[in-house]
């Protein structure tokens, strides 16, 4: 039997990329549907009814949310091809604690970031460029994060590369200046053709933040 396998995501977000990064690795065919988060579709409202969010995987009929979730997921399921998570419970277990590190700082910091003015954008600025130097000391000297291979904390922190020209321009400030080990990290994870093909143009993504904001000061 073939596995029928969807994934509902939108092409700029970062938690959906990583999805894709992950199918990639393992040679997953996969139908994508490209979801419009302000007119969601039946299928997305069926498949997610708690959260009404995207990613959303689905597996022969059966949905897997929460985009570090379907990359543990994808890694268990089709197991034939190289792990993206490691087989020692301890790395494991500190692979969990830096992506919900990720899921819970980076995103959140950025919006409050984006969306305020003055002494509060400084504040958040620099809160944002912190947290950015926490994961670069974590990478410390080692090619990835999962060591020599490229692995889930890898998976889980890359798509914000294609959007690190909108936190620089929001925020006016230069990553490789701040974190130049994280931004030739970043170059390594995109010479794999899994992450190149993936990631989505930086300028496409910030041109979208910028509709969005008028959007917001619009209404």
């Amino acid at each position: 039997m073939t596995d029928e396998v969807v994934l509902l995501s939108t092409w700029g977000s970062m938690f959906g990329m990583r999805d894709r990064i992950a199918l990639a690795e393992k040679g997953v065919k996969y139908e994508y549907k490209e979801e419009n988060l302000i007119n969601k579709s039946p299928l997305l409202l069926q498949m997610n009814p708690i959260q009404k969010k995207i990613p959303v995987l689905i597996h022969n009929g059966k949905p897997i949310c929460e985009s570090a979730i379907i990359v543990q997921y994808v890694d268990e399921v089709w197991n034939d091809k190289a792990p993206l998570m490691s087989s020692d419970p301890y790395q494991r277990a500190q692979d969990r604690f830096w992506v919900d590190y990720i899921d819970k700082k980076v995103y959140d910091t950025w919006r409050k970031m984006w969306l305020s003015t003055g002494e509060e954008h400084e504040t958040w600025k620099k809160e944002l460029i912190s947290i950015f130097k926490q994961l670069e000391e974590t990478l410390g000297d080692k090619p990835f994060y999962g060591g020599d291979t490229f692995g889930f904390v890898d998976v889980g922190l890359i798509p914000f590369y294609s959007w690190f020209y909108t936190f620089e321009t929001y925020g006016n400030f230069n990553m490789e200046a701040e974190c130049p080990k994280l931004i030739a990290w970043a170059k390594r994870c995109m010479e794999r053709e899994t992450v190149s093909k993936t990631l989505p143009d930086e300028k496409n993504v910030y041109d979208y933040i910028v509709e969005v904001k008028k959007t917001l000061e619009s209404t």
